[in-house]
């Protein structure tokens, strides 16, 4: 256990970065979530949607939002106090008395850690349900305007069973149409098709009616009761309001479907099991048509279709995490529910293998072999190459293979992105206190450069490395982890400085950056 005054100094520390951190914290994310209202709040408004639901998608945004902000805050705030501990000569008093540097950045190095710890299971449990909340919710809300849903070249049902359009060209943002054709059923008496070159597009208030101003263009009417009546009428504007149109906004309830930042981990590992089982079906498709290629060159028969070996068939057991989280879900869950849970249908039997299908017929460019050769018949190559190669052989199944190495990579590469974005905070604490510690005069300037230059470089390496990860380039790891990587050895590397002797973590300003003739210059401006 350690000694009374190293656990004060250790309770010190950590609560020196408590205000710092929650204030970096709640500082970035209203920023973020600002410039988030501010680009999408325009798309929501004019659409007569209830003032909850917009309330709705900006609180759906804000997990997102605190799973990018929580590791830049660790970095603002370990750099903050860091750089006043040691401005106010703290950190000299405690080195004074027989405490390392080392034993000063442990706690934050601790409490980075825990936050770690806190943000992968953020970013795992909770962030994947409010972003199929928030996708689920935008979809409902796009499906609210028509100028959204609106698709292009085919006859689209603005009102139910009385108002038909037809557009060649649909410009969402601009509302306007291009060929327009409208088949007007609302009369009972009669029939309206409308033409038009353009047109625009404009609603109510509320949304709740479509106001349509075509240009140059016709109006064809047929009356029911007497087919011979038939007007045709041009003009060069025609207005018309359709009544009725997105006057209701009806939420889904149920979504099943999920995308991979809509998954947990142990959601997406089922998902990496299941194409790595497609890849191993894929290669053994390929082998086995290369294989039958050759036999038929050979004269031999082909060989069946091949089964799926037990092992590939059999779902990967779960690992210790994902065993975890289903022990403390059935413990959570009431009694019933677990009762009602489906349990797994048995399998259906296997159907048997077909017989080998006997060789082809031999053609009249076979020659037999003297019985030295060992009996195979050797073909001409015209009747090689027209019938016995399977056109295209293996293209199909390499395109599968391709396929489901790319499902399993964009899979993999989100679960590392969790592990490493989590994994984020205590590097950016590892990286942050070398820094202030050795750079204490930076005041305010050091906190926000160096914070602004981790963060570029960091999130501009992990996008980039999912990019190449997606496409087979890197491994899910390396792609991930890289920036966490390098940022960690730049770490290790101010931190085994400021230890070493002659290097003390007081004094440093800026002009330590700069060449010698430089920093004399600096010193005595």
């Amino acid at each position: 256990m350690a000694p009374p005054i190293v656990r004060t100094i250790s309770r010190y520390l950590l609560r020196q970065h408590i205000a710092p951190l929650g204030f970096a914290l709640a500082a970035l994310t209203s920023l973020m979530l600002i410039q988030q209202i501010a680009k999408q709040l325009s798309s929501l408004l004019g659409k007569g949607l209830p003032t909850s639901v917009i309330i709705e998608v900006f609180l759906l945004s804000v997990p997102f939002i605190v799973a990018v902000t929580l590791p830049m805050a660790v970095l603002v705030a370990v750099l903050h106090v860091f750089t006043r501990l040691a401005a106010d000569n703290e950190i000299t008093a405690l080195q004074a008395g027989g405490v390392s540097v080392g034993r000063v950045i442990a706690p934050a190095l601790a409490g980075a850690a825990a936050i770690a710890l806190l943000s992968f299971l953020w970013n795992d449990q909770l962030l994947p349900r409010t972003n199929h909340q928030l996708r689920t919710l935008q979809m409902d809300i796009q499906r609210k305007k028509p100028s959204l849903a609106l698709k292009e070249q085919v006859i689209n049902e603005v009102v139910a069973g009385q108002f038909f359009l037809r557009a060649a060209r649909i410009d969402g943002s601009a509302n306007t149409l291009k060929d327009v054709t409208i088949y007007d059923l609302a009369d009972a008496e009669r029939r309206r098709i409308i033409t038009a070159d353009s047109g625009r597009m404009a609603y109510s208030g509320g949304g709740r009616d479509l106001y349509l101003t075509l240009q140059d263009g016709d109006i064809e009417e047929v009356s029911r009761t007497d087919p011979t009546q038939f007007n045709r009428t041009f003009f060069n504007t025609n207005r018309m309001r359709v009544a009725g149109v997105a006057n209701t906004f009806q939420p889904t309830t149920t979504d099943t479907y999920k995308s991979d930042r809509e998954m947990s981990t142990c959601e997406m590992q089922q998902q990496v099991d299941a194409a790595r089982r497609d890849v191993e079906s894929a290669a053994g498709d390929a082998r086995l048509v290369i294989d039958n290629d050759l036999r038929r060159l050979a004269g031999l028969a082909p060989l069946p279709p091949r089964t799926s070996p037990p092992a590939a068939r059999d779902p990967k057991r779960p690992g210790p995490y994902c065993r975890a989280l289903a022990r403390l879900a059935a413990w959570l869950l009431p009694a019933e529910a677990g009762a009602q849970t489906p349990r797994p249908a048995p399998r259906a039997p296997q159907a048997p293998t077909p017989h080998p299908s006997p060789p082809p017929p031999p053609h009249p460019g076979f020659r037999p072999l003297p019985p030295s050769a060992g009996g195979v018949t050797p073909i001409t190559p015209p009747y090689v190459a027209a019938t016995l190669i399977t056109p295209g052989a293996g293209v199909s199944e390499q395109q599968r293979l391709h396929a489901a190495r790319e499902r399993a990579a964009a899979y993999e590469v989100e679960i590392q992105k969790k592990y490493a974005i989590a994994a984020a905070c205590l590097v950016f604490a590892l990286v942050g206190a070398p820094i202030a510690l050795r750079f204490q005069r930076g005041g305010v300037g050091l906190v926000l450069g160096v914070s602004v230059a981790v963060f570029t470089v960091y999130y501009i390496g992990l996008i980039g490395g999912e990019e190449l990860g997606d496409r087979l380039i890197l491994s899910p790891f390396f792609a991930m982890w890289t920036p966490n990587l390098i940022f960690a050895t730049a770490g290790l590397f101010g931190l085994w400085r400021i230890r070493k002797p002659g290097n003390s973590p007081h004094g440093g300003d800026w002009s330590d950056l700069l060449p010698g003739w430089v920093a004399a210059a600096w010193n005595h401006r």
